[in-house]
């Protein structure tokens, strides 16, 4: 291992805006389960597959009706 390193030609990470964020969101049993289920059926791991459908959801803006009574 070098006692220094020359980062003069570095650049920046152009995926870094793309690097996926790790956060804490409470999902019920039920959604898990069928996540899971789905990640046996297709070999996907179930995160993922909540990644790509909230992706699939985020990206047409769509809105959800909050009716909270």
């Amino acid at each position: 291992m070098r006692k220094q390193y020359d980062f003069g030609a570095a650049q920046a990470n152009p995926y870094a805006a793309r690097v996926k964020k790790s956060i804490t969101i409470r999902i019920d049993e039920t959604s898990i389960a069928c996540f899971k289920s789905l990640s046996a059926e297709t070999g996907i791991p179930y995160q993922s597959l909540i990644n790509l459908y909230l992706n699939d959801c985020a990206l047409p803006k769509r809105r959800i009706k909050l009716d909270w009574k």
